[in-house]
């Protein structure tokens, strides 16, 4: 094994130390705080059991998206619940990893145009999308956090199964969406088959938090992160690599770009 070989075997080793260590840095006093230990605790799952979810779980799923704040308390949400079955109908495969549950995070303007035509409120598109995303990305934590208060799991798709955040364009034509109405993410679901799972990589409290100011960028530390996400990326999918997974998050991307312009300026898509 050549020298940059072995360097680099030990810093993947290295890598996958740090992330098999890593723990929420809660203060000391703080550690038992339930709900904060559930926020901590919460993971991105892949591989859910068969076990059918409950109706009054999936209503309270739906009702504590419903009590989400949001800006004005304008609601710019809307969810749309699949079951395995509503699954397989509208997309014509089964839910990604197994899940029990879908739950399609929507921002959604077209209430409001409706409203503007007896209130005189102002027609920005730009603000309004982006409140609206923000308020449903509101929505979606909610929903997140509730299905882990009751025993699920769960994960939000950005491009698997072309029904994530970066579908918008299929998922607005599968669904036959009205205008102004934007696919944010899809949460999927379930009951795990496998709770211990490490926390994925984080970047230091002191690079994403300023006081007073905007934080120094502390560019080590930001190679160190990045050189874990390669190594937990290549640990979890050894079959395909990270720099791929890049290019297709590109392609996507741009994919999902064209449709958003199309959906929230049209007008300007046209030109």
């Amino acid at each position: 094994m050549t020298q940059p070989d072995a360097q680099a075997r030990k810093g993947f080793i290295n890598s996958l130390l740090r992330i098999l260590k890593a723990e929420p840095e809660l203060p000391e006093s703080l550690r038992e705080n339930a709900f904060l230990k559930l926020i901590m605790e919460r993971r991105s799952i892949r591989k859910f059991s068969s076990k059918l979810i409950e109706a009054d779980i999936v209503a309270a799923l739906l009702e504590a998206g419903r009590m989400a704040p949001s800006g004005v308390n304008l609601q710019t949400w809307t969810f749309i619940q699949f079951s395995p079955e509503d699954w397989m109908d509208a997309f014509k495969r089964t839910i990604p990893f197994g899940g029990q549950l879908a739950i399609l995070v929507l921002s959604d303007l077209h209430r409001l145009r409706l409203l503007m035509e007896e209130v005189d409120f102002p027609d920005e598109p730009l603000t309004l999308h982006s409140l609206a995303v923000f308020n449903a990305g509101l929505a979606a934590m909610n929903i997140t956090l509730a299905a882990e208060a009751c025993g699920l799991s769960s994960i939000m798709l950005s491009e698997t199964g072309q029904t994530g955040l970066l579908d918008p364009g299929v998922l607005c034509e599968s669904l036959s969406l009205p205008e102004d109405v934007v696919p944010v993410t899809t949460i999927v679901c379930g009951y795990s088959k496998k709770r211990l799972t490490p926390m994925p990589p984080r970047l230091p409290i002191t690079m994403i938090c300023g006081k007073g100011a905007y934080p120094e960028v502390d560019r080590d530390a930001l190679s160190l992160w990045l050189g874990d996400m390669k190594a937990g990326y290549k640990a979890m999918r050894p079959w395909t690599s990270f720099k791929g997974q890049l290019r297709a998050y590109k392609r996507k991307i741009h994919q999902a770009e064209a449709d958003l312009m199309a959906v929230v300026f049209p007008q300007s898509s046209e030109k």
